[in-house]
Order: structure tokens, then sequence, then C-alpha cells
């Protein structure tokens, strides 16, 4: 299977994420989410929108020290990612 470069929930790179993805319901690690995202074959928020999800990312991105611009940048592209599809 083709390793995912970010989470297709999130759109964070993957090798940023300091446990290396998600994990899955058997404990194994995730190739498609990062751990903020993802973990025991859950999603840690669960949404059924794209656009709440992305404000909530903004805000969390903005929290850890990012600009609202970069904030902004990191998170316009999470509607075409394989969750919100």
């Amino acid at each position: 299977m083709k390793q995912n470069k970010i989470c297709q929930s999130c759109g964070m790179p993957l090798k940023k994420d300091p446990k290396k993805g998600g994990t899955n319901a058997d404990g194994s690690i995730s190739e498609e989410y990062c751990s903020y995202c993802y973990e025991d074959g859950e999603f840690i928020y669960p949404c059924d929108s794209a656009e709440v999800f992305q404000e909530y990312c903004r805000q969390m991105m903005v929290k850890g020290g990012h600009s609202r611009i970069m904030a902004w940048l990191f998170s316009r592209g999470i509607k075409r990612l394989k969750r919100w599809r």
C-alpha cells in the first residue's frame, strides 16, 4: 500500500507527527491518519463537516503558536482529503 505523506484528515505532514501516525483498532500504526486525529481505529474529533473541522484545526494551530494566516494556509485543503470526500 502506498504510504501517504500527509494525514488524510487534517493535512499535517506525517513526518511531523511525534507518534509517527495514529493507531488502528488492532494497535498498528495508521498510514493514513496522524495521532492527533486518529486513535484506536476512531477519529478523536468526530465531525461530519470539513468546514467545522477546518475551524477546529485553525484554532489548535493558533494555540500551538502559528499565526492566523499560516493556520488558514495550512488548513485550506482539508476538504480535499480522503476523510472528507
